[in-house]
C-alpha cells in the first residue's frame, strides 16, 4: 500500500499523519510531499519512507498513490496561503487514489456540518477510514 501525505506551511498536520500512519500501517510505503522544504523536513523526521518537495513532486507522486492524505486545502487551487498551485490541486483531484481529506478551517475554506476536532482525533479518523477501505 502506497500512502501519499501532502502538507504545506510548517507541515504539522503532515507530521502527525505520517507518524500515526506509520504506526498503524508499518508495511505501507509512506511518501511525504511538502509544498516547501520545512513541511517536507517535518514529515521526513516523522518517519516517512520517502520525501520530496514542490509542485512536480505532488503531480508525479499523485499518480502512484493508493491513498492521498492531507488537509482539505490540497484539492483547492491557491489554498494554504497560495502554496497549493492549480496544477497540484488538479493532479490530486484527478488521481485514481482514494483521497482522505482532513477538515482544517483556514484560508476561507470551511466544510459545513463537520465539527471542529483536535488534530489527533482527525488523524485517528484517517487511519480508521483507510482500514475500512483496505480490509475485505
Amino acid at each position: 500500500m502506497n500512502i501519499l501525505v501532502i502538507d504545506a506551511q510548517g507541515g504539522g498536520i503532515g507530521k502527525a499523519a505520517v507518524s500515526s500512519l506509520k504506526a498503524a500501517f508499518p508495511d505501507a510505503e509512506i511518501v511525504a510531499v511538502g509544498t516547501n522544504t520545512v513541511a517536507t523536513s517535518s514529515m521526513l523526521k516523522a518517519g516517512a519512507d520517502h520525501a520530496a518537495t514542490g509542485e512536480n513532486s505532488v503531480i508525479v507522486c499523485s499518480k502512484d498513490a493508493d491513498f492521498i492524505v492531507g488537509p482539505v486545502g490540497i484539492v483547492i487551487a491557491d489554498a494554504m496561503y497560495g502554496e497549493i498551485t492549480p496544477k497540484m490541486a488538479t493532479a490530486i483531484g484527478q488521481s485514481k487514489a482514494d483521497r482522505i481529506l482532513i477538515p482544517i478551517y483556514h484560508c476561507k475554506n470551511t466544510v459545513v456540518g463537520v465539527q471542529s476536532y483536535q488534530i489527533d482525533s482527525l488523524i485517528q479518523a484517517v487511519i480508521e477510514e483507510i482500514k475500512s477501505r483496505t480490509s475485505n
